[in-house]
């Protein structure tokens, strides 16, 4: 019996977005608690042109291993084609979304057809279509296990500590810097499902989105620095982390608390003397966090925005429109069904 093929993207060697290549590959095999997924939708996210680029900006510690050829990709929406053995509560044409087996890389989702174990899905909500379900699974759970429940007890590579997210609620303030992307948009929701004040930063052509996202306030950092403007908030979570993060430090009360979602550094003695805390964590695939946010979708509680959408052939252009920056939402790779 002849093997069947799809289409998927893959890296063959590591560089700019021109090493994306669209081949043609045998359809994979779901194995014991897996299923077998046609995608409709995949969500693009920085890991995948972090692979693209060889990982260069990981320690080499902290680097998933890999062989090339590979797929990227992590997020996907779709409809279950086939199930494994033990592959427990889910049946063929159920309409799922997931964030696969990250933190490897091994998700493998820029592809027609693709394995995924079920506990990382849960059932796309219904009230919203593909494209928007596959803008979810990595943002909005970074968003949920920084800010709400973390959900697993494995060790942080960034820290010793556990990261235990603050209780929000009317009495909290909290700072989302870099609201406008993937993560930043899930959180200033998020924030404001559990009633606490928020104030958005993001450059000025956001305002608009995030005002009706519910930020109370508004920063745009090309004109204010956030840290000369604020002080005394409980909680900021920095989306877009690095060497400036620390920054931020400033705008805490004593007790307050730094999320940054990409470390960077910062200096113990200057955090002890402010009687603040740094805390971080890596996101971890999970499909009953999922669920519990693709409640909060279906009541419109929380929704996705779409910066741009591309089909899975040109999956250059998405990384091309994600390297320009100034994203609002996510970017997501379409696949054509027949």
């Amino acid at each position: 019996m002849p093997t069947r093929t799809m289409r998927a993207i893959r890296l063959h060697e590591h560089g700019g977005p021109e090493v994306l290549r669209y081949d043609e590959v045998p359809i994979p095999e779901p194995g014991p608690g897996e299923v077998l997924v046609r995608v409709h939708a995949v969500g693009v996210n920085p890991p995948d042109w972090y692979l693209r680029d060889g990982l260069t900006n990981l320690p080499p510690e902290t680097r998933p291993k890999f062989d090339l050829p590979v797929i990227p990709g992590t997020d996907l929406s779709g409809v279950v084609e086939a199930v494994g053995a033990d592959a427990d509560g889910l049946s063929v044409g159920d309409e799922v979304f997931g964030l696969l087996r990250f933190p490897s890389f091994d998700g493998h989702t820029y592809a027609e057809y693709v394995t995924a174990p079920a506990s990382d899905l849960a059932r796309k909500p219904a009230g919203i279509d593909h494209v928007h379900a596959a803008g979810v699974p990595m943002a909005g759970l970074t968003a949920w296990q920084f800010l709400i429940e973390l959900g697993h007890d494995h060790p942080s590579p960034f820290q010793a500590a556990q990261h235990r997210p603050m209780a929000l609620d009317a009495g909290t303030t909290a700072l989302i810097n870099g609201a406008a992307g993937g993560v930043g948009h899930f959180a200033v929701q998020l924030a404001k499902w559990k009633g606490a004040h928020v104030i958005a930063v993001a450059s000025g052509a956001h305002e608009s989105f995030l005002r009706e996202l519910g930020a109370d306030r508004f920063i745009d950092y090309t004109k204010r620095r956030p840290e000369e403007l604020v002080h005394g908030v409980d909680l900021v979570l920095d989306t877009v982390g690095g060497r400036e993060s620390s920054r931020f430090l400033r705008t805490l009360r004593r007790g307050g608390a730094l999320y940054p979602v990409f470390f960077g550094e910062y200096d113990d003695g200057e955090t002890a003397k402010l009687g603040v805390t740094v805390s971080g964590t890596q996101v971890r695939s999970n499909g009953a966090q999922l669920a519990d946010l693709g409640r909060l979708l279906d009541a419109g509680t929380v929704r996705v925005a779409i910066d741009s959408t591309f089909a899975l052939a040109d999956a250059r252009a998405a990384h091309e429109r994600a390297a320009r920056g100034h994203i609002q939402g996510k970017i997501v790779l379409t696949v054509a069904q027949e």
